[in-house]
């Protein structure tokens, strides 16, 4: 297999209003008659997209963030890393202060998909080609140093490619193999365009087979970030601790749904909390350590039993039900 990765230079500042198919095919027709093929795939820079967009604002960068910010996942120092309006977990929201006049910002498009989608009809009018369109931004990997791109949105590809039930060569049968293929698309493209080169577009060939035919643009990149609850990361290390002990019933959400009662149990012994389970919807909790418990039942999706938490305590006892899904 052969996989073309091609970003051509060219390509004029983007500002708001602009044609952005055309300031695109333009450079990319540049390099000769055959730079678009059918089954091609058309990946763009979400800056560039932003810009043509007007997603453009004045003001304080914090205040954007605040303002393009769902919730606090972690912060160390002044670095916040949440969970925005696209559902996308990442440094400052995606809000980016950098190759834009002073004291302006760029926000990631209101709907990548949506923007996709254009980009992808008005490559299909102008040129006839059928291709697929990923929107790329940099993000951060948990437990690796350095930054990534990934596809934040996408139009006319398929976005994960699954293995599950197919059999490698040594007759083992895959189960969850997904790879996230428009994500290594956008990896592989920002090698070719580089941070500084002003390439914000590329094309990849070799890849036909993900392209989806005319007409289909697919279910887009957001199915590649997972629901809210789903991630086994939904805070970091320091703001779980604090979300448990603060106990805010509008906090519980990222923690995903109850845990059954023995893994409850096993999750109390492990804090040395003297615990059985009574039944499946029933935990047995020793007393003494009432408020150690009700962090441990925070985190796994437990509450006390009763109508009111005092009603749940005496000398001998302290109940535990899982909460509603």
């Amino acid at each position: 297999m052969r996989l073309q990765v091609v970003a051509p230079d060219g390509v004029p500042e983007v500002r708001p209003g602009d044609d952005l198919a055309a300031a695109l095919l333009t450079a990319i027709e540049a390099l000769g008659p055959d730079a678009l093929a059918d089954g091609d795939v058309l990946v763009v820079t979400s800056k560039v997209v932003s810009k043509a967009e007007g997603r453009i604002e004045t003001g304080d960068r914090d205040a954007w963030v605040d303002a393009e910010t769902e919730r606090l996942v972690a912060r160390r120092g002044p670095t916040r890393i949440v969970r925005n309006r696209l559902g996308l977990t990442m440094a400052a929201a995606g809000v980016d202060a950098s190759n834009v006049d002073a004291g302006t910002v760029v926000l990631l498009p209101l709907d990548p998909d949506a923007s996709a989608r254009r980009l992808r009809a008005a490559v299909a009018e102008r040129t006839g080609r059928n291709v697929g369109v990923v929107v790329t931004d940099t993000a951060g990997r948990t437990w690796r140093e350095g930054q990534t791109d990934i596809a934040i949105g996408a139009a006319g590809i398929q976005v994960l490619e699954s293995f599950a039930g197919r059999v490698d060569a040594h007759g083992n049968e895959l189960a969850v193999t997904a790879p996230a293929v428009a994500d290594e698309i956008a990896s592989a493209v920002e090698l070719a365009q580089g941070k500084l080169g002003a390439r914000p577009c590329a094309v990849v060939r070799g890849r036909a087979d993900l392209v989806l035919p005319p007409g289909e643009d697919g279910p887009g990149a957001r199915v590649l970030i997972r629901a809210d609850g789903a991630d086994l990361f939904g805070y970091g290390a320091r703001e779980a601790v604090i979300q448990a002990v603060a106990g805010n019933p509008d906090a519980r959400t990222p923690f995903g749904h109850p845990v059954s009662a023995p893994d409850f149990v096993d999750a109390l012994q492990r804090a040395g909390i003297t615990a059985r389970t009574a039944g499946p919807a029933d935990v047995q909790a020793d007393p003494g350590r009432r408020a150690a418990a009700d962090i441990v039942a925070f985190a796994h999706g437990w509450t006390a039993a009763g109508d009111t938490p005092t009603s749940a305590v005496s000398d001998t006892e302290l109940r535990f039900r899982p909460l509603t899904p």
